[in-house]
């Protein structure tokens, strides 16, 4: 099993190019299920996520070819995916597959929407939460699907089609809201849903979907208003920019006290956060082809916050957030109010040094004037990047084992730190 090795204490100088969004391309791959023509997909980032995801849309029938870098493109760019599901040949998405990548469950609304059935396993994903599919449940039955639970999966049949109807999502959720509009577009008559996720991704679905023929309006607030049409056409589009990559890198070059331009990043996506980083100390600069990060030589101030759905504060930045206020004066104040188990980073932070008390659902993070490099575990995907933040900061050598969960969500992140002057490098067995 691979590991990653860090000899921290060096500056980030340098460009980083900013890779398309892993959580807005999975629900545009996942589109193409509406259509029997093609989607073309650029800048879709190079993860493991996004070949799993592959192989489980060609077990639906998804032809699926990928092209190769061409002249002018940036180092930075993501591929370019043409998704052709000119035929749906198995409406079954098997546990084996759905249980390794929760997003993968979001095939259930666009399969029902154009086949009127779907069997689709209960999804696994990271364990930071149960995350109940209880939402996605209920606006499939508003739209007129019969749901059933049987052995572990949903059992989803419309075979009329589905019907436009008022959608109110409980809570804010952002898969919810991806399977509520892929199922409303081929539903007959309008749908309304309330209460819809404003994240960046969900809107960059809606635009795509619209751009291949769907009607929406409200994109980007939290009411959608869907007219639903009989079909679906080819599209190109391409991906957003990954405001949670942008983040932690930003956050990578405060700790380091480095300065770092994020080529290709977009400071509209996470306005929350950049102020927060304004609030420690680091200087923020944006300007249209990307964001510059820096602190030169100034300390790091404590700052409180609690992670909230877009325009706050994001839950996938908290880890990274507390690697950062680790090294900060004075004592920071960290609410996690989406995710009940996503502190397990702090223990294996506490090995390098740091000091942070937990308190329910909030974390005292008490700033050290240095951390020590250890042996530590990466637990998911954003606790083992803010393993890599604190150890690029740390005296000595840090080794970060399980580090396949990094892989699934940043594309080349020892490439992209190294190129910077970090000492960082992957070990394999």
């Amino acid at each position: 099993m691979d590991r990653i090795r860090i000899v921290g204490g060096e500056r980030l100088e340098g460009t980083i190019s900013i890779s398309g969004a892993k959580n807005a391309a999975l629900p545009l791959m996942i589109a193409s299920l509406l259509t029997s023509d093609t989607l073309t997909l650029k800048n879709v980032p190079r993860l493991a996520d996004v070949t799993l995801l592959a192989r489980i849309l060609g077990n639906h029938g998804v032809d699926i070819t990928v092209a190769g870098k061409r002249a002018g493109q940036r180092n930075g760019d993501g591929q370019t995916v043409k998704l052709t599901a000119e035929e749906i040949v198995d409406t079954t998405a098997p546990y084996e597959m759905v249980a390794r990548m929760r997003a993968s469950f979001w095939v259930l609304a666009p399969l029902l929407a154009r086949c009127g059935e779907a069997k689709v396993s209960l999804p696994g994903g990271c364990a930071i939460g149960t995350r109940p599919v209880d939402l996605h449940l209920a606006a499939l039955k508003a739209l007129g699907a019969q749901i059933d639970l049987e052995g572990g999966y949903v059992i989803a049949r419309a075979p009329k089609g589905l019907t436009g109807n008022r959608v109110p999502l409980a809570k804010v959720s952002v898969g919810a809201t991806h399977n509520s509009l892929m199922a409303a577009v081929l539903a007959r008559g309008d749908t309304i849903i309330e209460n819809a996720a404003r994240e960046p991704e969900v809107a960059d679905l809606a635009l795509c979907l619209v751009e291949m023929g769907a009607k929406i309006d409200g994109i980007g607030t939290s009411t959608l208003l869907v007219e639903g049409v009989t079909s679906l056409h080819g599209a190109e589009h391409t991906v957003l920019p990954d405001r949670i990559e942008t983040g932690t890198y930003a956050m990578a070059a405060a700790i380091t006290g480095g300065e770092v331009f994020l080529d290709g990043a977009r400071a509209d996506l996470l306005q929350e956060a950049l102020q927060l980083l304004r609030a420690t100390g680091v200087e923020i600069v944006e300007s249209p082809s990307g964001i510059k990060v820096s602190r030169n030589g100034g300390g790091l101030s404590a700052v409180s916050v609690e992670t909230q759905p877009f325009p706050g504060f994001p839950t996938d930045l908290q880890a990274q957030l507390m690697a950062l206020m680790c090294m900060a004066k004075g004592t920071s104040q960290v609410r996690e109010t989406i995710f009940e188990n996503r502190f397990m980073h702090v223990q294996e932070l506490a090995r390098l040094g740091a000091r942070i008390e937990l308190k329910g659902d909030t974390a005292l993070v008490t700033g050290v004037n240095d951390l020590r490099g250890a042996q530590v575990m990466a637990t998911d995907l954003r606790a083992s990047v803010s393993l890599i933040i604190a150890g690029l900061a740390a005296q000595g050598e840090t080794l970060i084992g399980r580090v396949y969960h990094l892989d699934r969500g940043f594309e080349r992140i020892e490439e992209k730190l190294g190129q910077c002057g970090a000492h960082i490098e992957r070990l394999s067995g």
